[in-house]
């Protein structure tokens, strides 16, 4: 088949390792152009990475004739606007998490696209990952029976970079990410959750700023129940004295722990209690098997399973968790 030539828009640290390289190395596909706004920056990607062309505006690729498929890897702050540009141009998008700063915004890009008659993809790359579809797998096998009860944690200790706040990583920038690491780590585990289990249709959360180093949240707890009655808690944390990780779901005849990051095993109990370990190295490109995905529907073999649809629920509970920090954290400015 003929190959799909690829303009990445945003060629920063994401696109190096864990996504980029894919691009040129997976079959039936090509990169041909890249953009960032800083010259050097983006000149010295396409020459490493062997790319044609570079570009320091988002137009010039997205109307270069030779693009088919934009991917935009930029902070949340740009992906409808260039979501909007892409799909005026008639062009498949593929965008990264989260999908944008809003569910509001999520809607208008799923809108755009529908307009255009052009498909949208979100990175939530898990869902390709071989470790989560395993677990899709003991989950829907009946391994643990029905499933009741989810438990998520997540802590981690509270890094130097986000200590000066003169020189703040966007990513704990509202403006720019659409809150903090909440935003930006936990937005994984929603994902994979409805994935793994379905739907969220209902969610109850508190956020709040415990250091107070940046204007974003640092410790975020939630409630949500999901569309088959499974319920479920989490707490996520960045200003701990430590690091922990883990994901339980939890059924009538036994139980599966794993962790949303990393390479660590997945544990299962059966109604026994007797534990079962499957070990899955993560690749090193680690979005090649979601945009191997992408690429196979765009050629009209098979389905991505990271839509816009699927990723905007994300968003929409993370909405619904911070819409009362965000409405202090805009008070308090006034």
């Amino acid at each position: 088949m003929k190959k799909i030539k690829w303009g990445i828009i945003g060629c920063g640290d994401v696109t190096e390792i864990k996504s980029g390289p894919a691009f040129y190395t997976l079959h039936n596909s090509e990169l041909i152009a890249v953009m960032r706004r800083n010259t050097n920056l983006a000149k010295s990607f396409a020459q490493r990475h062997s790319v044609q062309k570079w570009y320091t505006n988002a137009e010039s690729l997205v109307n270069d004739p030779d693009v088919e498929a934009v991917y935009i890897a930029t902070p949340p702050s740009t992906h409808k606007e260039y979501t909007i540009l892409a799909a005026k141009a008639g062009k498949p998008v593929y965008v990264e998490k989260p999908m944008a700063l809003t569910f509001q915004e999520c809607n208008e890009m799923i809108s755009i696209c529908q307009s255009q008659n052009v498909p949208l993809f979100v990175a939530y790359y898990r869902r390709a990952l071989p470790k989560f579809i395993k677990i899709k797998e003991l989950i829907e096998s009946g391994k643990i029976g029905i499933p009741r009860i989810v438990n998520c944690i997540l802590f981690r200790e509270m890094e130097s970079c986000y200590t000066n706040p003169h020189d703040l990583p966007w990513l704990v920038n509202p403006e720019i990410s659409g809150g903090g690491l909440f935003v930006d780590l936990a937005c994984h585990t929603i994902d994979i959750l409805d994935f793994l289990l379905g739907k969220i249709i209902s969610v109850k959360g508190h956020a709040n700023s415990q250091e107070n180093s940046y204007p974003a949240e640092d410790c975020v707890s939630m409630s949500f129940i999901f569309e088959n009655n499974v319920q479920g808690v989490g707490i996520w944390n960045f200003v701990s004295g430590s690091r922990e990780d883990k994901v339980e779901i939890i059924g009538t005849k036994g139980r599966i722990s794993f962790s949303t990051f990393g390479n660590s095993a997945i544990s299962y109990y059966d109604e026994n209690n007797k534990l079962y370990q499957f070990n899955f190295e993560n690749p090193k490109h680690i979005e090649m098997p979601l945009i191997k995905t992408i690429i196979d529907e765009l050629q009209g073999k098979g389905s991505c399973p990271s839509t816009a649809e699927s990723a905007s629920r994300t968003n929409w509970i993370i909405d619904e968790v911070l819409k009362d920090y965000r409405i202090e954290q805009t008070l308090t400015l006034k």
